[in-house]
């Protein structure tokens, strides 16, 4: 066998597939075999590939053992005299395996080699070569130096900027997106450092090919995409932590005991640094619009209570104003969370129905008080107008500013173009319509070979040209997203053309052949958008935080009423663990129906207790009707749905 490709997966499933596809391609001819080990994936990766590519061999591990151990599974069984170490979040050209089986054979000094990275936006990735991070390079690293001038000689070492990104050469560092080992080299050195458990496993590896005698090698002469970020979320506090220790075991493990000690100090300010940074921005993130609003509301109703106090002739106790008042504020602010207003992007209409919902809670507690706790319901009313005119401008305000963390939702729709062929261009534009996606379609650019087929009518009207022609068509139209039809237009001229538009603003997804999904991602703070048919209601993060809600408040009043209830349980005993299970979190009230294989569609979802088939009283339906079921709680979820399923399935909360 000449070459091994080893896929390590964790809860990509989406990017595995199109990754899988475009490795299939670049087989073609090959002597290669294909291993994918996932690592307890919970978003069905595993029925995916059981489903989809049942000849690639699955490992599928029952806990995470970490990627280190993750690809020493497979590589211990591959029998490849190169060994390719791919992450799933990559797509690969179609000459990309025989280019560098070439170059490593033409090569017998090369002990590994990595290829030039684009991420989804078609900007080249640095990190596609790297100098090894000595004590002197992490400090300029971290400290920003290697940022300021990523050009020097001195300080551009960690991503070696003053080498052309365009020609080969000789690198300390290779990345484990894409790794190429020579299998001999190997046995050699030995394989992956399961003491890393994620990060630094590939500067360890590399390192040890060079003092084994063997050189790693930067080949620009292919190049691959790589969605960064899809595996793993950098600006996270556990990342911090993760990567900055793992630099800390490489240096322990390579360095002199004065320079490990010197880099481990460098490495854990930075540490402490970074994971302080992480938090305030996550949290600034999160909080700063509240608070923001909080502030503007608070001290609004404080100007507004001297101004009516006056004209009504009234004086409000301290009680109102250092009291009552926060208690509007945050009810206000509370009602606008569960409304969706503090989503991005913003949306006024949810904010004002938010603040609406909050002022008639607000009434309905104020009509309840004895009446030496009424304090003025003219100032509650004065105050909600108030909230809604002011929080709306500091939205506008805070747009105008800073446009891309306060956007604005607004109806127009991205206009877009289809790269494919007329049958699968057809699908994708269907695909897009069912999947209610806000978008102006501008036309079809046809592949460069046709199938020659006869047009179709609704093909032929919006046909604009060639994609020789997308650099003159983007330049005419305008476009917010390239859409391309995988199955008409080979990934190396989709990476081209993804790598020559990439410095316009343009938008740039990848529509695999028979999926229900079209894929992409713009950077690597972008988390991937996907377009997916059919199923989007339970995704969005409103009715999550709703089903949550829901979860936590039923779960409590359950539990109050619990010693009723278990006299009404087919299984008493199960009532308790299960409630106290969903108020922490590790399971939900109603989920999918389980023990069926779910489609592509179906999101991620805890185990509930309950299913939708408990909304049928003395039904017991079939596997197919209960898949259906899932699918329709799944599209069209409503917090009233869960309440009429607890409510019939009452007795069924102990199962």
């Amino acid at each position: 066998m000449k070459l091994s490709v080893v896929i390590v997966n964790y809860n990509v499933k989406y990017f595995l597939e199109q990754c899988l596809r475009s490795v299939e391609r670049a087989a073609l001819g090959l002597e290669l075999e294909v291993f994918v080990v996932d690592n307890n994936s919970v978003d069905g990766s595993v029925e995916m590939m059981q489903q989809k590519f049942p000849n690639i061999h699955l490992i599928a591990n029952k806990d995470n053992p970490g990627f280190s151990k993750a690809n020493n599974q497979a590589i211990k069984i591959a029998t490849g005299e190169y060994i390719l170490l791919l992450n799933p979040d990559t797509v690969v050209e179609e000459d990309t395996f025989s280019k560098i089986i070439r170059f490593m054979d033409s090569h017998p000094d090369a002990g590994g080699l990595g290829v030039k990275m684009i991420d989804g936006s078609g900007k080249f990735l640095p990190e596609s070569k790297r100098g090894l991070p000595t004590p002197a390079v992490a400090f300029f690293k971290i400290f920003g130096l290697s940022f300021l001038f990523p050009k020097s000689k001195t300080f551009g070492k960690y991503h070696l900027g003053y080498l052309d990104a365009n020609g080969t050469h000789e690198v300390d560092v290779l990345a484990g997106a894409f790794m190429l080992l020579r299998r001999s080299v190997l046995d050699r050195i030995g394989l992956l450092d399961e003491d890393f458990f994620m990060y630094g496993e590939d500067i360890d590896l590399s390192y040890r090919i060079q003092l084994a005698g063997f050189k790693n090698y930067y080949f620009p002469e292919t190049q691959i995409i790589h969605y960064k970020g899809e595996s793993t979320k950098k600006s996270s506090v556990n990342y911090v932590f993760v990567f900055y220790n793992a630099m800390i075991i490489f240096a322990r493990k390579h360095f002199s005991p004065s320079h490990a000690s010197t880099f481990s100090f460098f490495i854990r300010f930075a540490i402490y640094l970074r994971a302080a940074m992480a938090v305030l921005v996550r949290f600034g993130k999160k909080m700063l619009l509240p608070a923001l609003d909080f502030l503007l509301l608070f001290f609004g109703m404080l100007l507004l209570q001297n101004y009516w106090g006056i004209v009504v002739n009234v004086h409000y106790p301290p009680t109102y104003t250092w009291l009552v008042i926060p208690i509007y504020i945050v009810t206000w602010l509370t009602s606008v969370f569960f409304s969706g207003g503090y989503d991005q992007p913003i949306r006024f209409q949810k904010m004002i129905r938010g603040l609406a919902t909050g002022t008639i809670a607000i009434l309905v507690v104020y009509a309840l008080l004895p009446e030496q706790y009424r304090f003025s319901r003219a100032m509650l009313l004065i105050g909600a107008a108030w909230a809604s005119a002011g929080m709306a401008l500091l939205r506008y305000v805070l747009h105008l500013l800073l446009p891309k963390q306060f956007a604005l939702a607004t109806d127009a729709k991205k206009s877009m173009l289809i790269v494919g062929d007329q049958e699968e261009g057809l699908r994708v534009l269907s695909l897009l319509n069912m999947s209610g996606t806000h978008h102006n379609f501008i036309g079809f650019v046809q592949p460069e070979h046709p199938t020659g087929d006869a047009l179709v009518n609704e093909y032929r009207q919006f046909l604009l040209g060639k994609v020789n022609k997308l650099n003159e068509m983007i330049e005419v139209f305008s476009p917010d997203e390239i859409i391309f039809c995988a199955k008409d237009i080979s990934s190396q001229a989709i990476i081209q053309h993804m790598s020559g538009i990439g410095g316009k603003e343009v938008e740039f997804k990848i529509a695999p052949p028979e999926t229900m999904f079209i894929i992409g991602s713009s950077s690597i703070d972008d988390p991937g958008e996907l377009y997916v048919i059919d199923i989007n209601s339970i995704r969005k993060p409103s009715n999550r935080r709703n089903k949550r809600f829901f979860d936590v408040a039923t779960s409590f009043l359950l539990l109050l009423i619990s010693p009723i209830l278990l006299v009404l349980q087919r299984r008493p005993a199960g009532l308790y663990p299960n409630l106290f299970r969903v108020v922490f979190g590790k399971k939900t009230l109603v989920g999918f129906s389980p023990n069926l294989l779910h489609g592509d569609e179906f999101p991620a979802m805890k185990p509930g207790i309950l299913h939708p088939a408990d909304g049928l009283s003395g039904i017991f339906p079939d596997t197919a009707t209960l898949e259906r079921l899932n699918a329709l709680y799944a599209k069209d979820y409503q917090v009233v749905k869960d309440i009429v399923i607890v409510w019939k399935g009452v007795r069924n909360l102990g199962r």
